[in-house]
């Protein structure tokens, strides 16, 4: 076993061309390498740092990649902005309720309520109440499979009334299932 020594803070100096080369390799960017050189030599002597091998560039890398992937971190962390547009008049709320999807709405709600009973009640309590199918399937006092296939056949009516064209999604005959 190797005996640990400490780091010489005045032989820093003779790895800065690697670490400059190995940080513009990790940044893309030169001025971003340098910032990041200069990083990992104020984290290197901050404290006195005790390796155990005679490898100061291989310590130096780690410090120099750890200290890159945690700046990643923490701009990934950080809220990202945008200019504003120049035409403050084309700006959108994105709190409002648009028109169109009030209409959208309340055929959909139309649509839902002209559902057989069976069908409606399980998907309103999945897809409007946020049940999830066990919890359906308690409340509407049937099997968690029966709440499944309600479901399906609920969705599928209305994916059909909503359909433009009004053909069936599919060949397989759920035309034919449907409607009994």
């Amino acid at each position: 076993m190797s005996a640990e020594r400490q780091l010489d803070p005045n032989d820093l100096g003779n790895h800065i061309d690697r670490l400059y080369r190995a940080a513009w390799g990790l940044c893309g960017s030169r001025e971003d390498a340098e910032d990041l050189v200069q990083e990992t030599f104020t984290k290197a002597l901050r404290k006195p740092r005790f390796l155990r091998s005679e490898d100061d560039i291989g310590y130096l890398l780690r410090v120099l990649r750890n200290t890159f992937f945690s700046q990643r971190r923490t701009a990934a962390r950080r809220p990202q902005t945008a200019p504003l547009p120049d035409q403050s008049d084309l700006l959108e709320d994105p709190r409002a309720v648009r028109a169109e999807s009030r209409l959208e709405s309340r055929e959909l709600y139309a649509l839902v309520s002209t559902l057989p009973a069976d069908f409606r009640d399980a998907l309103i309590a999945v897809d409007l109440a946020g049940l999830s199918y066990r919890q359906a399937a308690r409340s509407l006092r049937v099997r968690e499979a029966t709440i499944t296939t309600r479901l399906h056949r609920a969705r599928q009516r209305v994916a059909k009334a909503l359909a433009v064209d009004g053909e069936p999604d599919d060949s397989t005959g759920s035309e034919r299932r449907l409607s009994q």
